[in-house]
């Protein structure tokens, strides 16, 4: 058996484009690196059950989104003048595409059409600023949906959760707000699948905050994680969090330590430090389970290798496999969800 890995990257060096590779369930291997389309630095990908395929999107100063279909046939662009996406996210109730800027502080909403293309519905400029030099603006750097089916944005530059009401159209209303701490850039946000819980992973001060989460949009602060030894002095930036699919884990990546750090769930919710693993390659800006979750792959944007780690599912630990797999500047790599 085999999983189809898809990789995003950016193109400001080697890479063309999104890219595919074949890991091996019962081995956990890497191979047959394919260049299945070509964009500009198509950093952040999502799929649908449809066989399309949604890609952060470049082209001649404009940035936004590009629709796909799996075979990397090109349905359409939608672009505007500035720079392009961060994040992409799929609605399938509302058969809506979310996108989030972060040079622009703004979120997006895209309708898909009977063809599979994408328009444009709404776009909400975000504000704020926070005491961090990286923070002298609104940084919306996640949009995604809660478990009640609204929209929940993170907005690393003014250390804020943000949660919109969404009409079927794809209208985008403020309805609460979760301010973290300050300073921390709230980066990346993942939901228990069964506890009222919710882990903010914070980009600038290598933290990450548990919440409760009582639904519509309302988040209680409960406790916070570091994602670093405590000895450690370098520079760091928290990159990407996913939790385990059996809801019993927790894994954050970090630039600059160059590491992942694993915490255990505990029966509270709360979070328990348990591994902090080299990653292998420089600034692991992104990582993800395989499709039977016995395998974790870490894609590193600087060193341009893509590691692969034995994931014990009872202790959470990561056991190296390898690290010398070439894929070119990525900073992104799931499964189809969908396949």
């Amino acid at each position: 058996m085999f999983d189809t890995l898809y990789f995003g990257t950016y193109t400001k060096r080697d890479s063309k484009g999104i890219y595919t590779a074949q890991l091996d369930l019962s081995t956990g291997q890497l191979s047959a690196l394919e260049l299945l389309t070509p964009e500009t630095s198509p950093t952040y990908l999502a799929f649908n059950p449809s066989g399309q395929l949604y890609s952060v999107a470049g082209q001649n100063g404009q940035g936004g989104i590009g629709a796909y279909r799996l075979t990397g046939e090109l349905l359409n662009h939608v672009l505007e003048d500035g720079a392009s996406l961060c994040y992409i996210a799929y609605d399938s109730p509302r058969q809506l595409v979310y996108g989030s800027n972060y040079h622009k502080g703004q979120v997006t909403a895209y309708r898909i059409e009977e063809n599979g293309r994408l328009a444009l519905v709404d776009a909400v400029n975000q504000e704020g600023s926070g005491p961090h030099p990286n923070q002298a603006s609104s940084h919306v750097h996640f949009s995604d949906l809660t478990p009640d089916k609204y929209l929940v944005t993170c907005d690393l530059g003014a250390d804020r959760v943000t949660t919109y009401s969404v009409s079927d159209a794809g209208k985008l209303t403020p309805i609460n707000h979760y301010q973290a701490q300050p300073g921390s850039g709230p980066r990346h946000l993942v939901f228990h699948s069964h506890f009222k819980m919710a882990y903010l992973a914070c980009e600038l001060n290598s933290t990450v905050e548990t919440l409760v989460y009582d639904g519509v949009g309302d988040f209680d602060y409960l406790s916070q994680q570091a994602t670093l030894p405590a000895d450690y002095q370098g520079d760091n930036a928290v990159g990407a969090i996913r939790m385990s699919q059996d809801g019993k884990f927790v894994y954050v990546s970090n630039r600059g330590h160059n590491s992942i750090a694993v915490f255990k769930i505990l029966a509270d919710g709360n979070l328990q430090q348990v591994q902090i693993v080299s990653s292998h390659g420089d600034f692991p800006r992104d990582f993800n389970f395989s499709s039977d979750q016995n395998f974790l792959i870490v894609v590193h944007q600087e060193s341009d290798n893509a590691t692969v780690f034995k994931r014990n599912p009872q202790t959470g630990h990561l056991e190296l496999l390898s690290s010398d797999f070439y894929v070119p500047e990525a900073v992104f790599v799931s499964t189809n969800p969908y396949q």
